[in-house]
Formats: structure tokens, C-alpha cells, sequence
């Protein structure tokens, strides 16, 4: 048995993850974390859009509760979002004996806030909850593969997977697969009062109105200097972005596009911007026979143009054809321009050939952010190519069941990847197993389908990045979608405040902010 040393492993997961992520910015930061300012903050205040769903990272898959549960809890391993390798939390050390078998070594002394230790066992305990098909986890998916989990000792725990798991930290990594206090579970309904491991402890939940955390005394690498976090529930856009400058809260993140130089003119306020996991794309049910027509969908890609839509992001959108964007594992740098180029006179001829302007075309959008700015650009511009393209807009909860159901022609959608691995992003969008379900779009291409299968049960890294490379641009000759662009994650903070910790993920952290 050989066992990895952390820094010699790192390093090739970095370089190898450096080589396939390269361009553009993947971090940002208010601030240094080690120089600056160290003075204390009596309270930081987040003006939150959505209230939080739930306080258990088992049982909720919102962003609005994983603001609250990251600094809360924590999980084994996490990425690192400038060197982009996977970097030990809880975890001390892991070493896989055979590719279906993972034995991670834990930290020792550490304490969850009910006083509980932290060990092998409240790492098994959470994993077997959270995989529990009764306990309907929202993402029990992040170990799928996982066969057995067994605890050798105090702090190792040996886990088996049913075939080699290629993304297997990255699952480890994310916030859903945080770990929870056994006690606390069994004592308390942790969707209410949460306990953890992390930097911040739970003090207080008014539904509606605001989560407040306390910094937590003894946590391992020291208290935060932020003494009490607020999230608070605010849910206009403009009046948190009053608020702001006002003082009343000191930071707030997503900033919309329509807003963003009202927010560069705050005296009071410094913006930081990174370059994100997240990607918005245009596809088509293909549940509907007329979609399944590759011409239909040449069509459709030829008629869009991506370049005049980004200028409308002020900045706040990165260009790139690649549905596996610069910042997750598996971007191929040749796949920017590897999708259909826009060509309207290609477009029109296509519509007038096989008479797609005969039938009216349902485009589906969310009611809220650049999703009603997409449809409208996206509509004159088919328009323009000879489609009848009508927009039907609706509330996100009612729009996530209504694509869900395949009751559109377009549509377009939207994809945080948390895991920031190509293999977490096309296995639950696209693949057919998924039909139904995440995969709003009914895409069912088999080729498709064993290449992605491919690319999650290889351990070999090098191999993985081909596969996915392949998997994109089948994707992208296909026409399955129309990515119109990568995200580019936002923040403003107070300008007395710095150290903030921007993800590229859309993830943040204020453990590390100080008072300058």
C-alpha cells in the first residue's frame, strides 16, 4: 500500500488541472489574507436575495442555505480556487490501495460546537444518511458510486467504490457533502439549528428575515475577526443595493448587469470580479420530434450572435463556445470557437429550405436576471433569421418544474458546477439517465452518453481530460446547445472591509475578512 504525500500529489493534480484551465482570472480576493488588516468586525451583514431553504447541508441544494452552511460546516476536502487541486479540510491524508478503494486519514482534536468529536464515525454517519435513498437527499448523487463505507480506527475511514470514481474528491469537496455532528442530528432537526465543524456557530434563524452566526472561539486556525455574520433576507436587488451604500449592509454578491456602474460609483464600495464555473446556454427539449432535426438546430446556432449579447453583460460574461468553460476540469482551450458561428444568410436559407418559420416556437425563460434578458435578445434574433420565436416567462420554482416536464420548445438554462469537474457538469445535464430529472433538455445521445460514463469511472486524470474534451465536442457538432456565455461571479464589499475570499465556483468566504 502506498500512501500519497499531499504535496507531491498536489503538484501533479495542479499542473495537470493548471494545463487544462487555462485564461482568465480564477480568483479574487479584497484584500491579502496574510497582510493588511487585522482589526476585528463586531458585525458583517450579507443582504441575501432568497431566504435559506434549510440549515443541513444533507437535506438542502440552494445557494441561499449554502451561504449560511459553508461557514458552518465543513467538508473533507475542498478545491483550491487559484491552484485548482484539492486541498485537505478535515481530512489530513487519503491513499487508494486499488482504484475502487479510498482510505482518508482525519485530522485530529478537532471539535464539533455541540463539543462532540469529530472522527471516522460522524463521517460515516453522514455519508450513509446522506446516500440513503430514505432520506431523499437532494444531492445523494455525489456518492452514487460509493459501495461501502467502513471506519478502520478513530480517524480513518476506508471507502469503496462500485467502479473507479475520477471525480471522487471533487463530490468530497462539495458543500452538500459537509459533514454534521451524529449527536446533533439525532438530538435536534439540524434544518433549523445546525452544527458543525466550521468557523462560524448558529445563533439564531428568524424565517423570512435573517440567519445570524457567531464567530466561533475555538475553531482550529483561529477565530474569524468577524465576531457576528448576519445573512439577511432582502429580497429587491435595488434596495440592497441602497442598503449598501448606505451602510446598513456591508456586503452583498451577483450584482446584476443592469446595476453594475451605479455600484462602481459608490464612494463607499469595492467590487471584486473572478471568472466563474458557471455557464448559461440555450438548448431544445429534444423529447420533440421537430428539435431532433440537426438542420433545425444549425438553424438555431447560426442565427444566434453570442458577441453582440456579451457586450450587454457589461463585463460581467466570458465568451466561449465550450459548454466545459476555462475554469472547470476538462476545458480544452480549442473548444472556444469549436460551435456553430453565427452566419444569419446561413440561418435564413436553412428556415426558408425546411420552412421552420412555419410553426410558432415556444422559448421558455426564467422571469428574473439575464434569463429575460437572453429571451429577449435571443428572440429578435431568430426573428431576424425568419423563425416565430413567443416568449413565455415564469418564476423560477414554476420554470424549473415546467422544463422539467419538457413543456417548451427552447429554453434556456443554467449551471452553477460547484465541483468545478466537466464530469459533474455533463453527466447530470445531458446524459440520459438523468432524463426526467436534471437533464432538462431530454438529451439521449448513446455516444454521448459512453463517453461522459468513460470519463467518470477512470482514476487516471490525463485520461479523463481526452474523454471530456471529446464528450464537449460532440456536444458542439451536435448543436445540443448554445452556450452564451461563462459566468463571471461578483462581489461588492464595504471598502473598510478586506480579505474577502471570492470562488470561482460562486462560492464565498468571509472567515478571513478584517476591518482595515
Amino acid at each position: 500500500m502506498k500512501k500519497k504525500n499531499w504535496l507531491l500529489v498536489f503538484t501533479i493534480m495542479a499542473a495537470l488541472l493548471l494545463a487544462a484551465c487555462s485564461g482568465g482570472e480564477s480568483s479574487s480576493s479584497s484584500g491579502s489574507e496574510s497582510g493588511g488588516g487585522s482589526e476585528e468586525v463586531e458585525s458583517l451583514t450579507y443582504a441575501s436575495l432568497t431566504d435559506a431553504v434549510g440549515l443541513s447541508p444533507i437535506m438542502t441544494n440552494d445557494s441561499a442555505s449554502s451561504n449560511v452552511n459553508e461557514h458552518v460546516y465543513e467538508t473533507l476536502f475542498k478545491r483550491d480556487s487559484e491552484t485548482k487541486d484539492f486541498t485537505p479540510v478535515l481530512a489530513e491524508s487519503y491513499e487508494n490501495p486499488d482504484e475502487l478503494t479510498w482510505v482518508i486519514n482525519l485530522k485530529e482534536g478537532i471539535k464539533f460546537h455541540d463539543g462532540t468529536d469529530f472522527n471516522a464515525e460522524a463521517v460515516k454517519y453522514t455519508f450513509d444518511k446522506l446516500r440513503d435513498p430514505a432520506t431523499a437527499a437532494p444531492r445523494a448523487s455525489l456518492l452514487e458510486p460509493v459501495d461501502t463505507i467502513t471506519v478502520v480506527d478513530d480517524y480513518t475511514v476506508e471507502i469503496k467504490t462500485k467502479y473507479p470514481y475520477g471525480p471522487f474528491l471533487a463530490a468530497l469537496s462539495h458543500s452538500n457533502a459537509a459533514i454534521v455532528s451524529p449527536t446533533a442530528d439525532q438530538k435536534q432537526d439540524l434544518m433549523k439549528e445546525p452544527v458543525g465543524t466550521g468557523p462560524f456557530k448558529f445563533v439564531s434563524w428568524t424565517p423570512g428575515d435573517q440567519v445570524v452566526l457567531e464567530a466561533n472561539p475555538d475553531y482550529r486556525d483561529g477565530a474569524p475577526k468577524v465576531k457576528q455574520f448576519i445573512l439577511k433576507v432582502v429580497p429587491e436587488v435595488s434596495t440592497a443595493i441602497s442598503m449598501l451604500q448606505a451602510g446598513e449592509v456591508q456586503f452583498i454578491d451577483k450584482l446584476p448587469t443592469e446595476q453594475v456602474s451605479r455600484i462602481e460609483g459608490m464612494k463607499n464600495v469595492n467590487i471584486e470580479k473572478a471568472n466563474g464555473t458557471g455557464q448559461y446556454y440555450l438548448t431544445f427539449n429534444f423529447s420533440n420530434e421537430e428539435n431532433q432535426d440537426p438542420e433545425f438546430r444549425k438553424a438555431v446556432a447560426s442565427a444566434i450572435d453570442r458577441d453582440a449579447f456579451i457586450t450587454k453583460l457589461n463585463g460581467l460574461g466570458v465568451r466561449s463556445d465550450s459548454v466545459i468553460g476555462p475554469e472547470v476540469f476538462g476545458y480544452n482551450e480549442s473548444a472556444d470557437s469549436a460551435g456553430t458561428a453565427f452566419d444569419l444568410e446561413a440561418a435564413k436559407e436553412l428556415v426558408e429550405k425546411n420552412g421552420y418559420g412555419d410553426r410558432p416556437i415556444k422559448l421558455l425563460a426564467a422571469n428574473r436576471g439575464n434569463f429575460v434578458l437572453m429571451a429577449e435578445v435571443v428572440q429578435a434574433q431568430l426573428a431576424e433569421a425568419g423563425f416565430d420565436v413567443q416568449i413565455e416567462t415564469m418564476e423560477w420554482a414554476a420554470f424549473l418544474d415546467t422544463a422539467r416536464a419538457g413543456d417548451y420548445d427552447l429554453t434556456f438554462l443554467s449551471w452553477s458546477n460547484v465541483t468545478a469537474d466537466g464530469s459533474e457538469l455533463l453527466y447530470p445535464n445531458f446524459h440520459s439517465d438523468n432524463i426526467g430529472s436534471s437533464n432538462r433538455a431530454q438529451y439521449n445521445n448513446p455516444e454521448f452518453d459512453q463517453l461522459v460514463e468513460a470519463s467518470r469511472t477512470t482514476t487516471d486524470q490525463d485520461e479523463r481530460l481526452d474523454i471530456l474534451n471529446q464528450a464537449n465536442e460532440l456536444m458542439l457538432q451536435d448543436d445540443a446547445v448554445v452556450i452564451m456565455y461563462h459566468d463571471v461571479v461578483t462581489a461588492a464589499l464595504s471598502d473598510n472591509l478586506e480579505g474577502l475570499i471570492l470562488d470561482p465556483t460562486g462560492q464565498w468566504d468571509v472567515s478571513k475578512v478584517t476591518g482595515k
